[in-house]
């Protein structure tokens, strides 16, 4: 893997009822490396509905990944395999209590291509929102 990646973020939510709520798709140049048995990503992400940008941390292994962002948005959304997670989403119009449900994480390493599937339910305020599939992508970028 080099230095310089295209990191991919795509995200599909469910409904209680199944009802698919389509596809999220992000996609921005970053910046690779590994330290200690850990993968990270750095790279700005615009934010929809601001006129400001997001700067991003993926932190990643076989059972954890941690999404980190700071800027217009700022969060730490942490999925751990069968286990649930709380964390604060700030938006530009407050705070919200986010909990993350994991199911399952999936790890999928090639010489210049690392893929991360995480299946997760997302509640707010304790209130049931969606069941989710997270798609990362990270490619080498010669």
């Amino acid at each position: 893997m080099t230095r310089n990646v295209l990191v991919t973020l795509r995200g599909t939510q469910s409904g209680r009822d199944g009802e698919d709520a389509g596809l999220v798709e992000t996609e921005a140049r970053g910046e690779y490396y590994q330290r200690n048995g850990k993968h990270y990503v750095l790279y700005d992400e615009a934010v929809g509905g601001s006129d400001g940008s997001a700067r991003s941390r993926l932190k990643f292994d076989e059972r954890i990944v941690e999404v980190s962002r700071n800027g217009a948005v700022a969060c730490r959304m942490v999925f751990e395999e069968n286990k649930k997670n709380l964390t604060g989403y700030g938006t530009p119009f407050g705070q919200i209590l986010m909990g993350i449900a994991t199911k399952k994480i999936e790890l999928t390493q090639q010489e210049d291509r690392i893929t991360v599937e995480v299946d997760y339910a997302l509640d707010v305020n304790d209130a049931f929102v969606s069941h989710c599939h997270m798609v990362i992508e990270i490619r080498s970028v010669i």
